[in-house]
């Protein structure tokens, strides 16, 4: 275990406390993570990542010619038994993890932005908001000031996306569900329309609904709200897009993605085994038109093997 005054002494703030009781993300487990009395994502006070690498498939405003620099963390507060990092993700059983220092961590992140990149992405950090703090105060120290994105499953909690509101500079979180007893079923998580309601609103307040682009047409401030169509679920996925348009309103920038791919451990679950139909997905994106979302991106159908990763690879999705 790597001591908390040695990972952590830089944040100012009472790490120890904070971990000791944790309440970062909405499962509220109240795990002391100092100890072996660990919470529902199973992690401790360390840096457990997946993989750190320059990843092109993010959304074009933020990717631009250079990629992002993902930093990608384990064990998810949100099991979604869909998920393409599944390999990363699950709290339980044997993951590919690295555990690192976080020198270790801000050297690797360096040896990326060396290469021209300017935007530093934290994958699933819901959990890890005081981790991610660390990583990003520590490259400010070294004179890096990244564009910081906080891409997200929206299972956050409005008091944590406060304590970030001067760390974040673009918000990219899902909304993957409306419908509680699929956000139960599929992810173990009953309370996430709400939960995800509440994020969304203060991520929202937070940037509002303009964004800043930069002369490379690089998003350096602002909000991009994705939602992945699932298969057979074509009603969840109207109620989202109506949601987002009633709450945050349409010029929001939406980004609507039909990559689901099944992965190994969901090819025989009922409903997930299969890849999404044509008249499913034009349906979603006529509503999305019918609401009156202008900004944004609607992704191809049937590229949803460009997106799938190899965790086992130093490049999780680089050329195979």
């Amino acid at each position: 275990m790597i001591p908390l005054m040695t990972t952590f002494e830089a944040d100012e703030v009472d790490v120890a406390d904070d971990l000791r009781d944790c309440t970062l993300c909405p499962r509220l487990c109240h795990a002391d993570r100092t100890s072996t009395r660990l919470g529902y994502c199973r992690t401790g006070v360390g840096f457990s990542l997946g993989a750190i690498c320059r990843h092109r498939g993010e959304e074009p405003a933020l990717s631009g010619e250079d990629g992002v620099c993902n930093v990608f963390f384990t064990r998810c507060n949100l099991q979604c038994a869909y998920c393409q990092n599944y390999e990363i993700s699950r709290r339980t059983g044997p993951i590919r993890e690295q555990n690192l220092t976080l020198d270790q961590v801000v050297g690797r992140v360096e040896e990326v932005l060396s290469g021209g990149v300017t935007v530093l992405g934290f994958v699933s950090p819901s959990h890890v908001i005081l981790q991610m703090r660390a990583i990003v105060f520590a490259l400010r120290r070294r004179g890096h000031r990244p564009t910081v994105v906080m891409n997200t499953n929206a299972y956050d909690r409005v008091e944590t996306l406060r304590s970030i509101e001067e760390v974040v500079d673009v918000y990219l979180p899902d909304l993957k569900y409306r419908d509680a007893d699929l956000a139960r079923r599929l992810s173990d998580a009953p309370d996430y329309p709400e939960v995800a309601a509440a994020a969304l609103r203060e991520m929202h307040r937070q940037k509002g609904e303009s964004v800043v682009i930069d002369s490379a047409g690089v998003m350096r401030s602002g909000l991009i709200v994705r939602h992945l169509v699932l298969p057979g679920q074509v009603e969840n996925s109207l109620e989202c897009l109506r949601f987002l348009a009633r709450e945050l309103g349409p010029s929001v920038h939406l980004s609507l993605l039909a990559q689901y791919h099944p992965t190994p451990p969901v090819r025989s679950f009922p409903g997930l085994g299969r890849s999404l139909h044509p008249e499913e997905y034009d349906r979603v994106v006529t509503e999305a038109k019918r609401l009156g979302f202008e900004n944004g991106w609607i992704q191809e159908l049937g590229s949803e093997s460009d997106y799938l990763p190899d965790f086992s690879l130093p490049d999780p999705f680089g050329e195979r």
